[in-house]
């Protein structure tokens, strides 16, 4: 029989609570009790006989918060990433924590990697340039037919990158640390899919190269710069993942030196980036502040996702998407089917 919740949102900060903190609130009341957390309330009182507690993009939980959870039966995040998370704290607590998995950003991460993709290839900031000078017919453009797409991980974000990169005549090789089934190839219109071992080859062999892999351990700094140096002079590097996966002072190096044509970034090593960070200022990178992910559809689902789990529990059931119960070795050191991360 289902009961009614007690739920405890830590939410969003101000310019963030559109949104977020609206679509959580109309997936979840009027069913069940939710309180918004006060930062300048004690944290004991507010977690009074709270049942499930929402943690807006899971870098908002501390482990006082967790002290505190002393009647909490879920610790959901309203994100996929969790490299910012105690999740070894919440383990030794005790407290199931589940996160919203890859499929529920993985379109609108599609859409921004294809979009630098595009951008790089018609060489937008210089076509900018010309048009303030008066100047026309210049810079010439790359067509992406017959263009290799190399995914490094092939999640649920690269599975969705894979179809729309198809549809522009591009080749498409993936690795992941999973065997790729023969019919998800076909699906995907794969030309090549390999595994761990085959990602140098790839990598080397790629026109754009685009990460979708989870931060962790064994990812960070994967692309270093023994790494993008396979990458060929005329590539370029996107990245929606996690900033860290990439070493990004090898990366400016390259840049700078002519031995890589560009690069699509949405996240960085240090958020936000340093207004200083050359990356920032360079006619060949397209840089965006961590929104690759960031639109109404997304926050919809993610909000549908934390409501359908809290139901779970009330209903006494097991909630979905649990990341609590992965060992360290299992936690997707290259990719999954919800590898995806925002």
């Amino acid at each position: 029989m289902k009961t009614r919740l007690k739920i405890l949102f830590l939410a969003p900060p101000p310019h963030q609570k559109i949104p977020w903190e609206n679509d959580v609130i109309e997936a979840i009341d009027p069913r069940h009790e939710l309180v918004l957390f006060d930062l300048s309330a004690p944290a004991k009182e507010q977690f009074a006989n709270v049942d499930v507690v929402i943690d807006f993009g899971g870098n908002m939980g501390t482990r006082t918060l967790a002290d505190a959870s002393r009647t909490v039966k879920l610790w959901q995040i309203l994100g996929t990433g969790f490299d910012r998370f105690d999740l070894e704290y919440w383990r030794y607590k005790k407290i199931p924590v589940a996160n919203c998995p890859g499929q529920f950003s993985a379109i609108p991460l599609a859409e921004c990697a294809l979009m630098y993709i595009l951008m790089l290839s018609r060489r937008w900031h210089e076509t900018q340039g010309s048009l303030r000078n008066g100047i026309l017919y210049t810079p010439m453009g790359l067509e992406l037919e017959g263009q290799q797409l190399g995914l490094i991980g092939f999640g649920a974000s690269a599975r969705e990158l894979a179809k729309r990169a198809r549809s522009f005549g591009m080749k498409i090789a993936a690795v992941d640390v999973r065997d790729i089934p023969l019919d998800e190839q076909r699906r995907y219109g794969l030309d090549f899919a390999g595994d761990s071992a085959d990602m140098d080859r790839v990598i080397g062999e790629s026109d754009y190269v685009s990460l979708h892999l989870h931060l962790n351990q064994e990812t960070r700094g994967i692309m270093d710069e023994q790494r993008l140096s396979l990458m060929k002079p005329t590539a370029y590097l996107i990245n929606v993942a996690r900033g860290a996966l990439v070493d990004e002072q090898a990366l400016c190096r390259l840049l700078q030196a002519g031995k890589l044509a560009g690069a699509g970034l949405d996240v960085f090593e240090v958020e936000p980036p340093d207004p200083a960070n050359p990356l920032l200022h360079m006619p060949n990178v397209v840089a965006t502040p961590h929104t690759s992910g960031l639109t109404h559809g997304t926050s919809r689902r993610r909000a549908a996702c934390a409501a359908e789990n809290i139901e779970r529990v009330a209903s006494g059931l097991e909630p979905l998407y649990r990341i609590d119960g992965l060992s360290a070795l299992e936690m997707l050191p290259v990719g999954s089917p919800d590898s995806s991360v925002s």
